[in-house]
């Protein structure tokens, strides 16, 4: 399923391909956030014309509206959605910790309220198993709990164990419901453990060592400095097995996707390029801005005049700027599709450099010119 193209030296960054049902995957890879089943203001031309090899879906939000019983029938969520590349779907374990107040979690699973209605679920290992098979993704999350990054190390090795006795009831389901799938399903189990080097190091031995195609780090970018992330990523990769992709879930800035690529990871997806698009902000070559700012008002380049996107080959900085203070959906679409391409042809640009034993330089070279 999985297998390494190049390693650069001097670091833990490697180029792979990662094959599914409904195509490879180079990677490191960005993945496009589609929570409901849309990349948000984006079309599936727009995402394949943008280079999107693979999207995502959320199983937390699927399951309240529409239900995984109507995606099933409308033949899974692929052909719902027109996407006939490779889609992944969250277990629902971050959202569980995210509306936390609506949420109680024991051993056997996690009890939440609907944010649409106030109704009841129970979502168990098993159930969010049952809930991917019927949605149809080609790579399915165990279900996990996510804790804060200030979370007591007492809390946090509770979490860890129980996102471990997770990860082996998902394994058995989905290894139950085989006959029942249409499709190959890949299922990855997450790393827990916050920032506690030795609970880090513990779950990466445990979850690298079931049987399943690849593994996820979870539990990152909720709260802890970068500096942490980084050191718990130096901390992790070791002990997981090379074989297996590397999932780093929730992150996704341009200077974290470079220095995690540098400690071994594959794979992002964040939700951040959409909702900067919808708050009118861009990145470029030399950092993060605001698209309001005075000083784009009479400014006629694009966002970024390296970039092959369709906003940057056809639209000014100062008309994008008047699309945003005029909160035209337009404006919303264009930075969008800007700040997808970017993180895209990011990783593009990262494969390239270790393909030539170059990323070193690339990522210093990068540097230079970007503020994070």
């Amino acid at each position: 399923m999985f297998s390494i193209i190049k390693k650069q030296a001097g670091s833990r960054a490697r180029t792979g391909i990662l094959k599914t049902p409904h195509g490879d995957i180079q990677t490191p890879v960005f993945m496009p956030v589609g929570t409901k089943g849309t990349v948000k203001t984006m079309t599936p031309r727009d995402l394949t014309e943008i280079g999107s090899e693979i999207i995502l879906g959320n199983t937390y939000h699927l399951l309240l509206r529409p239900g995984e019983k109507l995606i099933k029938k409308q033949g899974g969520l692929h052909k719902w959605i027109n996407w006939n590349k490779p889609i992944l779907t969250d277990s629902g374990g971050f959202q569980v910790f995210s509306l936390k107040d609506i949420t109680k979690v024991t051993d056997e699973g996690a009890e939440f309220k609907s944010y649409l209605d106030g109704s009841k679920y129970f979502i168990t290992p098993e159930k969010a198993i049952k809930i991917q098979t019927d949605i149809g993704a080609d790579i399915i999350m165990a279900l996990d709990e996510c804790t804060h990054g200030e979370t007591s190390k007492s809390y946090a090795r509770e979490a860890m164990k129980r996102t471990h006795d997770w990860a082996e009831r998902c394994i058995r389901e989905h290894n139950k419901l085989a006959k029942k799938r249409t499709i190959p399903q890949a299922l990855f189990p997450i790393i827990q453990g916050v920032t506690y080097d030795d609970l880090r190091e513990e779950s990466a031995k445990f979850i690298s060592g079931l049987d399943t195609p690849g593994i996820a780090i979870g539990g990152l970018s909720v709260g802890e400095s970068k500096e942490k992330m980084y050191h718990t990523l130096e901390i992790v990769v070791p002990h997981t097995n090379e074989k297996k992709p590397r999932y780093l879930m929730g992150v996704g800035t341009p200077e974290d996707i470079l220095e995690a690529v540098d400690r071994g990871v594959d794979m992002f997806d964040c939700v951040l390029p959409t909702r900067l698009g919808r708050h009118g902000a861009f990145w470029n070559s030399t950092g993060r801005h605001a698209v309001k700012n005075k000083k784009f008002i009479h400014e006629n380049s694009p966002p970024d005049t390296k970039c092959d996107c369709y906003t940057c080959k056809n639209f000014s900085l100062s008309y994008l700027r008047h699309l945003i203070l005029e909160n035209e959906i337009l404006g919303m679409h264009l930075l969008t599709i800007h700040n997808l391409r970017f993180l895209i042809s990011l990783t593009e640009k990262i494969r390239a450099s270790i393909n030539k034993g170059t990323f070193n330089k690339f990522k210093k070279d990068f540097f230079k010119k970007y503020t994070p």
